[in-house]
């Protein structure tokens, strides 16, 4: 048995998967100013991290991949871009197997890629649902804080089913949709 990785390294490509870009956009339209954002998948391209660092707003990020060589790209980002260190971080490893206790309160959490990755590889460690994800991430949430899903996902179906289990259960508010992002708000 080993660790579930994505082999291969996702570069930016803004006709099949503009979600990075629409949350930048959904940023810049909120003035979001000093938010501390957890990011579901970075890409190759880290152009949440890269650009929260550069864009003056102070959002902080903390982006998680499975891809050995998106996070070897981060690496290089930071070795090159030392600046962009303090402000971006990337874990590497199973998302489905984050431990609550390792992680700080955030304003934003992103679960663009909520569904596509967990399988039977994932279940034979032990690895959390789709489901139990998301609600640790919405445990880690500040009151009103936001959670966005990309509706234009393989598996959307898989995380609209859990945005709308979450909102029927009053643990969520749906907050309407910017671009191809689904807005919901934690209760506050």
């Amino acid at each position: 048995m080993s660790l579930a990785i994505y082999h291969d390294a996702w570069d930016l490509d803004l006709a099949i998967c503009p979600c990075d870009q629409h949350f930048l956009d959904w940023i810049a339209a909120r003035e979001l100013r000093g938010a501390r954002i957890f990011h579901f998948g970075t890409g190759n391209h880290h152009l949440v991290g890269r650009r929260s660092a550069e864009d003056g707003r102070g959002n902080l990020v903390l982006g998680i991949t499975a891809s050995p060589r998106e996070h070897e790209s981060y690496v290089n980002l930071v070795i090159d871009r030392p600046e962009l260190g303090r402000t971006y971080k990337v874990l590497f490893g199973d998302i489905y197997q984050l431990e609550p206790r390792l992680l700080p309160e955030f304003d934003v959490v992103t679960l663009f890629h909520l569904g596509e990755f967990r399988s039977e590889k994932n279940a034979a460690y032990g690895a959390m649902t789709d489901g139990e994800l998301a609600e640790l991430l919405l445990e880690k949430l500040v009151p009103g804080g936001w959670l966005l899903f990309y509706t234009g996902s393989f598996a959307y179906d898989v995380a609209a089913a859990i945005a709308d289990r979450l909102e029927a259960r009053g643990r969520l508010h749906p907050a309407g949709t910017f671009a191809t992002l689904r807005l919901c708000r934690k209760p506050v």
